[in-house]
């Protein structure tokens, strides 16, 4: 039986991340955090970019004017579509970097932080508006990663990952209230990790340490597992034509013995049906 996933970029990533579709340039984008490379692919062509960000980059995301927002270790950047690179926030704090960031329907990104020896509580969730104005959301975060919003807007789903579980919020406005358990993970089944809501309002979550990606119904139930080759899936992302594929970013750091295929991108075909995503506004 033919497997479910294909190799779409065939990388040695030590910590591969955060998956993007660009419609404007019809390439993904992501990321290798410790290596602090952000990558692009175009899957029409096979055509690939690597730049380097000079700092440990935890995501990197589509502006509405062309270029990327970047989360690095000493706060949030923006490349301009010509190259250059200013800072939108500079807030180095020893010991911390930034982690996986999403951009909300209303084009603000919601970035996350993590301590490098991942202390508990030693990292944060925050809105950053497009005019670099930072509200911290989440206090005493330990590995901040998966967020992403139901078809409709009105719902936020998040993940802290040493907690096992996946929340949602309900969405108020700029704000998001009511924060409650949608799905908890059981022992055996790896850790959640980054995620992505389908236009059924699916959440898909990457399992580090499950070697499989999740498909969780409205309701919280696991309705489809797909097995990956490799034991640390970091991330996935709708993108390609009709954003019916899903990429899924691996990593290798921390494997005494990785999978080739560790640090690769991978690619389920015609796996679903994503959600347009919304650039960043700044």
């Amino acid at each position: 039986m033919r497997p479910a996933w294909e190799v779409a970029v065939r990388e040695r990533a030590e910590l591969g991340e955060g998956p993007t579709w660009d419609p404007a340039t019809g390439r993904l984008i992501w990321v290798d955090i410790l290596s602090a490379r952000v990558h692009t692919y175009d899957p029409s062509t096979g055509r690939r970019t690597v730049m380097a960000t000079g700092q440990h980059v935890g995501a990197a995301k589509p502006r509405a004017g062309g270029g990327l927002v970047v989360v690095l270790r000493d706060g949030v950047g923006l490349y301009d579509a010509g190259g250059a690179f200013s800072w939108l926030v500079h807030d180095p704090v020893p010991g911390r970097r930034g982690n996986d960031a999403a951009v909300a329907p209303d084009g603000a990104l919601w970035a996350g932080t993590m301590r490098y020896d991942e202390a508990e509580g030693g990292g944060t969730l925050s809105r950053i508006a497009p005019d670099g104005t930072v509200r911290r959301v989440l206090d005493a975060v330990t590995v901040s990663n998966g967020t992403g919003w139901s078809p409709d807007g009105r719902l936020m789903y998040y993940i802290d990952t040493p907690a096992r579980r996946i929340d949602v919020f309900d969405v108020d406005g700029e704000h998001v209230r009511n924060r409650r358990t949608f799905a908890t993970v059981e022992d055996g089944a790896g850790w959640p990790d980054g995620l992505t809501v389908d236009a059924d309002g699916c959440v898909w979550v990457a399992f580090w340490d499950g070697a499989a990606i999740r498909r969780h119904t409205p309701d919280g139930r696991v309705d489809r597992v797909v097995e990956l080759p490799v034991r640390r899936p970091t991330a996935c992302a709708f993108g390609g034509p009709g954003l019916r594929d899903l990429y899924v970013s691996t990593a290798r750091t921390g494997l005494d013995a990785p999978h080739p295929l560790s640090g690769s991108l991978l690619v389920l075909p015609d796996t679903g049906q994503g959600l347009p995503g919304t650039p960043f506004a700044g």
